[in-house]
């Protein structure tokens, strides 16, 4: 009898190696990759959930700074890691987004990947400099037509998010703005306040300083709501752009071919820090909203955002690896 019983629970724990090898997980801590150097917005985020996130799974959660290559290098070390889930990466828009839709990266975005759970996200605004005569998108729309070739926009580079936002503005509304990409967000926006660009899609969190001086105007916000942070300001849908909700996002992914039990494990754990009141207060000063998903609404999230920033780069004649 204890025989079969042993061959039994032998048998069961091969057919189901996910469900066995889960059982008292974590036992060990847990790299947690983060595609940029420590500090900024991405960085911040990163430590405050995992903080959080460590002290409901019992085991620490190491934050590994993996920056290079606009997130490639981190992506790949992900990838290649064994998929037991003692290493995790804080995917985001360009690791899983608008890198792999505007250049080859020898990594798949989609195939590479277990989604775990989307962690939160922040929208960008259409801002135009001061001095521009404008307080509407409808305004501005009529200006850019009205100054053919005299209104450029700055970006934080080529295929960023804030480059492909307002590309993606140009094809919706028909209008020609001159392109002025720039090595990160900080200068882009130096150059903006000061007059040199007239308009720009930044993020809400770079741009909010700026917005409260009033040395920028916002005149709408990306996304499917108003963002608490400038209720007056509508959503690009409320102007007449449906589906223009683009937004800087992060969420927690891992290595193909993790067990399904621990990636359960892993997005309770982590929607559960996602709704403490306490989480939504610190990610505030980043502008990010928690936004818990199921690790396959998160798949289904990663997919369709590359798909559209893929159909508007090819619609746009934008490829940095050509």
């Amino acid at each position: 009898m204890k025989r079969r019983h042993l061959l039994q629970a032998a048998s069961a724990a091969i057919a189901l190696p996910g469900l066995a090898f889960a059982q008292g997980y974590p036992t060990k801590p847990i790299r947690y990759i983060v595609p940029v150097a420590a500090g900024g917005g991405n960085d911040m985020i990163a430590r405050v959930v995992t903080d959080r996130w460590a002290k409901l799974l019992g085991q620490s959660m190491l934050v590994d700074n993996q920056s290079g290559g606009g997130g490639v290098v981190a992506s790949q070390l992900t990838a290649h890691a064994a998929p037991d889930g003692y290493t995790l990466m804080q995917g985001y828009v360009a690791t899983h987004g608008t890198t792999p839709a505007t250049r080859k990266v020898n990594y798949d975005a989609i195939k590479d990947f277990t989604p775990i759970g989307m962690i939160g996200a922040t929208p960008n605004v259409l801002v135009v400099n001061a001095e521009v005569p404008v307080k509407t998108v409808e305004e501005f729309v009529k200006y850019v037509k009205a100054n053919p070739g005299k209104v450029s926009y700055g970006s934080a580079g080529q295929g960023s998010l804030t480059h492909l936002t307002m590309e993606l503005f140009k094809q919706e509304t028909g209008t020609a703005m001159v392109h002025i990409p720039y090595r990160g967000i900080a200068p882009a926006i130096t150059d903006l306040v000061g007059g040199q660009t007239q308009a720009m899609f930044p993020g809400l969190a770079a741009a909010l300083p700026h917005l409260r001086t009033g040395r920028m105007r916002a005149l709408a916000v990306t996304g499917k709501q108003r963002s608490a942070q400038l209720k007056d300001v509508p959503t690009m849908e409320e102007v007449g752009f449906k589906g223009f909700d683009a937004m800087q996002w992060y969420g927690s992914v891992g290595p193909a071919g993790m067990p399904a039990d621990i990636v359960k494990r892993l997005n309770e754990t982590q929607v559960t820090v996602l709704k403490s009141p306490d989480l939504a207060e610190k990610l505030a000063g980043e502008a990010v909203e928690p936004w818990p998903m199921t690790p396959e609404q998160f798949g289904q999230f990663i997919q369709a955002d590359i798909a559209r920033w893929t159909a508007l780069a090819k619609a746009r004649g934008i490829r940095l690896d050509e």
